[in-house]
């Protein structure tokens, strides 16, 4: 009988917190459609340039996140860069919606598989960092590798 707990995929973003500092997270659902999903559990996802937006109807979007298609599909493959709806509460888009106005964005930041198969996207509410937060942080990222080398 074949086991139908998937593999542990875990794809983040490593680029998001050098150039983003995050004020909250979300857990999000991912639309997904055809062979979008084998694409991800084989891991082909870059999440590098994503970034949310919200359409007309108040429906969040995420934008410029690359699912290759998948090696073994037919001519129904799905588009690799196409936008992709997030399902989230109510209660939690009203909240995007309002931070958003204020200047923020949203950005992915890891795409897991849950234990019942489901795709998730981890997005944060950001705001960017000026050049001179991004030099302070590597040098106390270099202190603290310093201090463990010291230990």
């Amino acid at each position: 009988m074949k086991d139908k707990t998937p593999a542990n995929i875990n794809i983040k973003n490593r680029r998001a917190s050098h150039e983003y500092t995050f004020l909250a997270k979300y857990d999000a659902g991912l639309m997904l459609q055809g062979t979008e999903i084998k694409s991800v559990r084989a891991a082909e996802v870059n999440l590098q340039d994503g970034y949310c937006t919200f359409d007309h109807k108040g429906d969040l979007w995420v934008h410029s996140v690359r699912i290759a298609p998948y090696s073994l599909g037919t001519y129904n493959n799905h588009d690799a860069m196409r936008p992709r709806k997030l399902l989230l509460n109510k209660r939690e888009l009203k909240q995007l919606a309002g931070k958003m106005d204020a200047g923020l964005t949203i950005i992915p930041l890891r795409l897991f598989v849950t234990d019942r198969g489901f795709a998730k996207l981890e997005i944060a509410l950001a705001q960017g960092k000026k050049l001179f937060d991004k030099r302070e942080d590597l040098k106390a990222k270099d202190q603290q590798r310093e201090m463990e080398r010291y230990r």
